[in-house]
């Protein structure tokens, strides 16, 4: 019965676990745990939670995102990215339990214009993007049965975003500047969450979870389809705003990434081939502005009758 899975996620105010806590209990009983649940400074309590639990899957939705932040805190970053990820995939090997666990476009140096595949060399260009390599190369190194989903430019209804400071932002503003030499695929974090629980929905069906993961371990891509600059996303997020008529700014101008200068060095080409995902597991994620679509007509749904 599914009433008897057990599923722990890491990770409870992040846009991704907001996401996962609407998504699997389709599959079975899940527990949200915050990020002092995978602190690596007290490795007893983190056990002794798992054990517990006893969950049949342990998804870890817990990350330092803050990408400028990092390079002024690396410590912090180090400590969520790849101290208290290593720690759960040691429990998770010991145990005998799969870990899922979400990675990054930013893993990649960058350069090119071709879509980025799972085999091809990394070059992190900060201390987040290092840090989240070195949390996969921790996974890796454990020996535990493991999927690895790089994904990109995230965003969603919760959170911390570019959605949503870009709906904020048209409110405040008569003219915004938006880089537009940065090209990847903006991602709907529900869409993430949907396809982790379609994945987990597999493995449980082939009547051995552990067994679904641990054959087939490894990194996977799962980002949206197509590609477009920061730039075509914020113009694409108004365009289609079914508040637009709310808007302040009346203006976008497209600028290089040296005009808008940050800590951190983005990638100028992050985007990810889906194409490993989709032969494993027959799930490609929609394209971009299909994912767009969808969120703005919650948005449409939402909204005061006019």
């Amino acid at each position: 019965m599914t009433s008897k899975r057990r599923i722990l996620v890491v990770g409870r105010n992040g846009q991704l676990a907001q996401e996962l806590a609407l998504t699997l209990p389709t599959l079975g009983e899940v527990t949200c745990a915050g990020r002092d649940a995978a602190d690596a400074t007290q490795p007893a309590k983190v056990r002794s939670l798992i054990q517990d639990l006893r969950p049949d899957v342990i998804v870890n939705a817990s990350a330092y995102t803050a990408v400028d932040k990092a390079e002024s805190e690396p410590q912090a970053a180090q400590a969520l990215n790849v101290d208290a990820v290593a720690l759960l995939a040691e429990i998770a090997k010991t145990q005998g339990l799969p870990l899922l666990h979400y990675s990054t476009d930013y893993v990649f140096d960058g350069s090119g214009t071709q879509p980025w595949n799972e085999s091809d060399p990394t070059g992190p260009q900060g201390v987040y993007a290092q840090t989240k390599l070195a949390g996969e190369e921790a996974i890796r190194a454990s020996g535990c049965a493991h999927f690895i989903f790089r994904t990109a430019w995230v965003y969603g209804h919760f959170g911390n975003n570019f959605y949503k400071t870009m709906n904020r932002l048209a409110r405040e503003r008569e003219e915004l500047r938006v880089v537009a030499d940065q090209m990847g695929s903006p991602t709907w974090s529900f869409m993430i969450a949907l396809a982790t629980s379609q994945i987990l929905a597999q493995g449980w069906g082939s009547g051995q979870l552990f067994e679904f993961v641990h054959s087939r371990s490894g990194v996977y891509h799962m980002s949206a389809g197509g590609a477009c600059s920061w730039f075509d996303f914020a113009s694409e997020i108004f365009r289609t705003d079914p508040r637009a008529a709310e808007h302040k700014c009346k203006k976008v101008t497209a600028i290089r990434t040296e005009e808008y200068p940050t800590p951190a060095k983005r990638p100028a080409n992050s985007v990810l081939c889906n194409d490993k995902c989709d032969a494993t597991f027959a799930i490609r994620l929609p394209t971009w502005q299909q994912q767009l679509a969808l969120v703005q007509a919650q948005v449409q749904l939402k909204s005061p009758a006019q």
